[in-house]
């Protein structure tokens, strides 16, 4: 690797390091809103919420280098044509694919990230954390009841309580159920206190009430009692168990899925996840050669710069949307397999045909435009 290349090369991976930073925390800042709502809802601690929102950081760069690349390329490229510096380059005896060295060998090292990425890191992480988010929502020894709001602790259970004593006791109790057969059951209770393990939790009541109405006949029951408890876990008919997604797989199990309890759609989509991974992270490498072509494949011209930075835009964003509308129809229809592979590489193919055979792409000027001299009229 030569000065020049070296140069262009730490130009491209500083600012690639920028680029792919600042989108990080532009996602991360909008997918984290969700989390809040989970962490206050459930009580969890500060240091929760910050390992769950690091779990997302992988399947985020996944998709945040192949669009890195192509911004920090055209914007690098772009500013070496003004700056006039590629047409030195090129003056000096550089050809095409000289100057386009610099970028490519970054987009493989991105390639081989990108491989490291959706093979092994975003289902290890995106693994962890769906389970963590579902012990979260679905465990009890999260459960924590917050004075003065309505705690929704289960699906279908809300409770709320007036005020917590220093001891843990529950003042002015009060839950709401909703039951799958329309019996729904509210509690009231002038005092209690949070029982909870791993696996369940309990309110003990004391002194209150229980109404009972059914929706269907419109009947109210109502018991009053010393002492009750009530369970916080859903009914059994709302039971819960995760579904592990496709994205969560590793690749052995992929290729040796279990197909028990899975329809056909269903099991498209785990064998499309299985083509995407080994297909897109060669898409950051199309993405780079978008931004070479249009930019530096033909002549420089200062006023129609402009213009080729706009077109390797709308060419990129038609090339992502080539690739997810691809792999979503691929779920639904086998046959599809293939052009996940075809579409991902086009523009590496196409791009390379540009740098490599410029010329040829081009009109060729015209020759003997003007009368040999010599000749009489």
């Amino acid at each position: 690797m030569n000065g020049l290349t070296r140069y262009m090369f730490w130009q491209l991976f500083v600012g690639m390091m920028l680029v792919t930073t600042a989108l990080a925390c532009v996602v991360w800042l909008i997918k984290s809103l969700s989390i809040v709502e989970l962490i206050v809802n459930t009580g969890l601690s500060a240091g929760t919420f910050v390992y769950l929102t690091g779990l997302m950081m992988p399947n985020f760069l996944s998709m945040i280098l192949p669009w890195a690349i192509f911004i920090i390329i055209t914007f690098a490229y772009h500013r070496m044509i003004m700056d006039r510096e590629l047409v030195v380059m090129r003056a000096a005896g550089l050809g095409q694919m000289a100057l386009a060295k610099p970028a490519i060998i970054l987009s493989l090292l991105v390639v081989f990230v990108g491989y490291a990425l959706s093979t092994y890191l975003v289902p290890t992480s995106w693994s962890q954390f769906r389970e963590l988010r579902w012990d979260a929502r679905y465990n009890f020894s999260h459960v924590l009841l917050r004075e003065g709001t309505f705690n929704d602790v289960s699906r279908g259970i809300t409770v709320y309580v007036r005020e917590r004593t220093e001891d843990g006791q529950l003042l002015g109790v009060m839950a709401h159920i909703e039951k799958p057969d329309g019996k729904n059951e509210t509690w009231m209770a002038e005092r209690g206190a949070l029982v909870e393990n791993e696996d369940s939790a309990r309110v003990v009541m004391f002194n209150g009430s229980r109404q009972q109405l059914t929706l269907d006949t419109k009947q109210l029951t109502i018991l009053y009692f010393d002492q009750s408890v009530l369970d916080l876990a859903s009914p059994p008919e709302q039971g819960h168990t995760r579904h592990r997604e496709p994205r969560e797989r590793t690749m052995a199990e992929l290729y040796d899925l279990d197909t028990t309890g899975l329809d056909q759609r269903s099991i498209g989509r785990y064998k499309t996840e299985i083509h995407t991974r080994l297909a897109f992270p060669w898409s950051s490498l199309g993405f780079a050669f978008i931004a070479l072509s249009v930019l530096i494949s033909g002549s420089f011209s200062r006023r129609g710069e402009g213009r080729r930075v706009i077109a390797a835009v709308l060419l990129a964003g038609c090339y992502q949307g080539a690739m997810l509308s691809i792999a979503n129809a691929a779920g639904k229809n086998d046959a599809l397999y293939p052009l996940i592979y075809a579409i991902t590489a086009l523009p590496i193919l196409l791009g390379l045909l540009a740098l490599i055979m410029p010329g040829r792409l081009r009109p060729q000027a015209r020759q003997n435009t003007l009368p040999t001299t010599g000749q009489t009229a």
